[in-house]
């Protein structure tokens, strides 16, 4: 799968509204037949600053995201909302669900 965490700082004035701003464009990247998951994260640090963790199927699927109308569309009007460009995690990862994590085990008992 390929797996992207990207850090979105977004402009103090526009930062409550933001899961408002981005509301269409999750949505319809969460209805792509190759989107693992796109999920939104606010910085306990930070109250400006967002994490978008997001998972695609293959590279073909990440090929059709960036193609994808609503990304051009989120191209387009969302920069206006940002202080600086997104830093982005990008990396091909031989999986396709999240893992556990052994070292915090959960009893089940």
């Amino acid at each position: 799968m390929i797996f992207i965490t990207a850090k979105f700082r977004v402009r103090p004035e526009h930062a409550d509204r933001w899961p408002e701003i981005t509301a269409e464009f999750t949505r319809a990247t969460r209805a792509e037949p190759g989107c693992l998951w796109f999920d939104w994260s606010r910085s306990l640090d930070d109250p400006a600053e967002y994490v978008l963790v997001e998972a695609f199927r293959d590279d073909a699927a990440g090929a059709a995201h960036v193609g994808s109308e609503h990304f051009a569309e989120a191209r387009r009007t969302l920069p206006r909302h940002l202080v600086e460009t997104p830093r982005i995690v990008n990396m091909t990862v031989p999986q396709d669900e999240w893992s556990e994590l052994g070292e915090m085990a959960v009893d089940a008992g």
